[in-house]
């Protein structure tokens, strides 16, 4: 039979058990990318990394399924910061914003074995597993669960101010590979889960309530916004129309609803139907965007004088807000035409990077979720003027 036929070669291209509503629905379905990491197999196969193929294969990510993207580059970029104080890293505090499972905490606190690090999740699953993977560095180590826009209080909790404290931050922005490989954390339109979504799963909105709770036009919004779906009035009718009869429950569920509102030539073109979905359920649950404009402003009020910041941003939401708040960093306040510099209004910090740096050939090969990959750093060049200063008069 044809559909059996379909079942077969769809589990055939895939290691994980696909669940039923996603096969009848989109046979074709794969293995569902993270934003930023390699198969994430790695908690599974004990001493290997699941191919694409679904070959075992050494692991090169220490047997925790995380292969941090651009992570020479991230170094290379943050090291001068780093070692200005002293060569091993000595008297330097990095940040590292995005910790998830410590792929890039441990680089740098290998490599620079006097450096502290203070790394910083929302998630309670990550902080356990960074916790055991760098147990060694624990002397120099600081975790605190917060999301990224609450770094004043990470650096408050971990004994430093919010002004010119720090010498490095680093943001790989994006949901992971963990996240999306706990099934019941419901991330992924490749496997049939609880329509959950929260990277805190102890706090905020899930994403069932929101597609049972929200009106139709609550939803284009967030669909359009958040997903840049061109057919999000449609599937938000359709989303709409389903849970009239029953309440959404399951990632299947959604799956089912949105392979009925995309019409069939759509649905061949331009990767999985869903993706665009499940990414604007994931932002508005997570509040990603708006944390991410919080975190920005507090990241450069926390650097020192000649301290980096590196970001890491997978999708244009996140990299056009970066890159926005990264040009008014860089621009000087003087009025344009003058012909010298006004006092107090040159730029507080240079760009690092000409535009946005990519993943080069080699990585995207050794690392397909290097692909969509945007790298902008910057460098504090001037002090913060004092008037400004939190707590300044």
């Amino acid at each position: 039979m044809k559909h059996s036929a379909t079942l077969s070669e769809a589990r055939a291209r895939a290691w994980w058990p696909l669940p039923e509503p996603t096969l009848t629905y989109f046979p074709n379905a794969r293995f569902v990318p993270s934003d930023r990491d390699l198969d994430a197999r790695g908690q599974q196969v004990a001493r290997g990394r699941i191919g694409r193929e679904g070959v075992v294969v050494p692991d090169a990510t220490g047997g925790f399924g995380h292969l941090p993207v651009l992570l020479d580059r991230c170094f290379a970029l943050l090291r001068p910061a780093l070692t200005r104080h002293h060569p091993d890293g000595s008297g330097a505090v990095l940040v590292d914003a995005t910790v998830g499972a410590g792929g890039h905490a441990e680089q740098f606190l290998t490599e620079l074995p006097g450096l502290r690090l203070i790394g910083v999740d929302r998630d309670p699953t990550a902080l356990d597993i960074v916790r055991a993977r760098l147990s060694r560095f624990a002397d120099r180590l600081t975790l605190v669960q917060t999301r990224y826009d609450g770094i004043d209080a990470a650096l408050a909790e971990s004994g430093y101010g919010p002004t010119e404290s720090v010498d490095g931050l680093l943001f790989d922005l994006g949901v992971s590979s963990m996240q999306l490989d706990r099934t019941e954390r419901g991330f992924s339109y490749a496997k049939d889960a609880p329509l959950d979504m929260r990277m805190d799963p102890t706090s905020g909105l899930t994403a069932a309530e929101i597609l049972n709770s929200y009106d139709v036009n609550a939803l284009t919004d967030i669909l359009r916004r958040y997903g840049e779906e061109r057919l999000a009035r449609r599937i938000a009718s359709h989303i709409v129309r389903r849970r009239e009869r029953t309440p959404f429950t399951s990632t299947g569920e959604l799956v089912e609803v949105i392979y009925q509102a995309v019409p069939a030539p759509a649905r061949r073109t331009g990767g999985h139907p869903a993706k665009r979905t499940f990414q604007a359920l994931r932002i508005a649950v997570n509040g990603e965007l708006d944390a991410l404009r919080g975190a920005l402003p507090a990241a450069l009020d926390a650097m020192a004088v000649d301290g980096r910041m590196v970001v890491l941003a997978y999708q244009s939401l996140e990299d056009r807000i970066v890159k926005r708040v990264f040009a008014e960093a860089t621009t000087s306040s003087s009025p344009s035409g003058l012909p010298v510099e006004l006092p107090g209004h040159a730029p507080q910090f240079a760009s690092l990077t000409r535009g946005a740096e990519r993943a080069g050939d080699t990585e995207v090969r050794q690392n397909p979720r290097s692909t969509a990959v945007r790298l902008r750093a910057v460098q504090r060049v001037q002090p913060k003027p004092a008037a400004s200063r939190k707590g300044g008069s």
